[in-house]
């Protein structure tokens, strides 16, 4: 897409947290108006000092935007109901609203439907980049009217990553497609964060796998560890096999590089390694912002089967310490049927 282009397109954001503000500059420095929204003072400052216009309300905003309007929602997804019911009402047919955080695509069809009633058009786009999006650029996954999409596209093209991001498949030639650059027209409305949807369920089954792997190599000095020898402890048969001190961090850093399981991932593992080789800093509570759930819900619907991505998401339910009640049920069965005593403090 054209820097030409780019510069005849205005966009409203109103959203100005880890992304909404990078996403704002980047855009911004492909030429395009970005006339900008947060509840945080400070944040709407700090856009109006990489160029943006920042307004001191919605309505303010709306009203700063010229012609056929653009407004892009880059808020939790609690929050997009209520702010789209303060934006609606100051719309003219014909505007459109982007929602780019990590709303269900089935809320999507329900305000898609909502907002038409207007002759608004509304579009899901699932954005992953995180807080490296600034540099890196954002991969974007879109639905709703085809459009919406084509009107947007240079806001899309701006955001995205571009085709030197990776090599190119051998397979293609030619002028490179939207999804060579990072971003992709994924059909109707919900199509795009369907497809977000789903990669952030296969996000948490790639960190579970990283996490279960590394873990297998920090116990793999069992061999020296003291365990308590008595009726409710298992012992390990033959220690001799399991006496290997591995460098974690510096095995996360040898895979970075020639590696089959290679990956960004891997990079950003390995950088917080070398920070914190002993990970003290984290407690090991790890939070689900509902992806994981819908792609296994989305799953069950289909029929299809998807132990790895399921067995990631309970796994984060471990974490958080959701099944204490069950293993003191657990506990409890065995002290009836057996007389077994609880262990404690007792690691091993």
């Amino acid at each position: 897409m054209s820097a030409g282009k780019a510069r005849n397109l205005q966009l409203g954001f109103i959203g100005l947290g880890r992304m909404g503000l990078n996403m704002v500059r980047r855009m911004l420095e492909a030429g395009i108006e970005c006339v900008v929204f947060d509840t945080h003072v400070e944040a709407r400052r700090e856009a109006a000092g990489f160029g943006a216009t920042a307004a001191e309300s919605i309505q303010d905003l709306v009203a700063r935007l010229d012609g056929a309007r653009a407004v892009w929602l880059m808020l939790p997804t609690a929050v997009v109901d209520v702010v789209l019911d303060q934006l609606v009402p100051l719309l003219n047919a014909g505007d459109t609203v982007i929602d780019g955080g990590n709303s269900h695509y089935v809320e999507d069809l329900r305000r898609a439907e909502a907002l038409s009633k207007h002759q608004l058009m509304y579009v899901d786009v699932g954005v992953s980049g995180g807080v490296w999006g600034r540099e890196r650029g954002y991969c974007q996954m879109i639905g709703g009217p085809e459009s919406a999409f084509k009107r947007l596209e240079p806001a899309f093209a701006a955001l995205a990553p571009g085709v030197d991001a990776a090599p190119r498949s051998e397979s293609r030639s030619g002028d490179p497609s939207p999804a060579e650059k990072g971003y992709l027209y994924c059909g109707p409305s919900g199509a795009g964060h369907f497809v977000k949807m789903v990669h952030n369920g296969i996000e948490y089954g790639l960190m579970a796998a990283y996490a279960e792997g590394l873990n297998v190599l920090k116990g793999a000095n069992a061999g020296k560890q003291k365990r308590t020898a008595d009726a409710e402890t298992a012992p390990l048969e033959r220690p001799e096999l399991y006496q290997y001190d591995f460098p974690i961090a510096d095995i996360t850093e040898l895979w970075r590089r020639g590696s089959v399981v290679g990956s960004w991932l891997l990079d950003l593992t390995a950088a917080e390694m070398a920070r914190d080789p002993g990970l003290n800093s984290y407690t090991g509570r790890v939070s689900d912002s509902g992806e994981g759930r819908w792609t296994a819900q989305a799953a069950i619907d289909e029929g299809v089967p998807v132990p790895v991505l399921t067995a990631a998401l309970f796994g984060r339910f471990t974490s958080q310490g959701n099944d204490l009640y069950a293993n003191k049920v657990m506990s409890a069965m065995r002290h009836a049927f057996g007389g077994h005593q609880e262990k404690t403090g007792d690691k091993s």
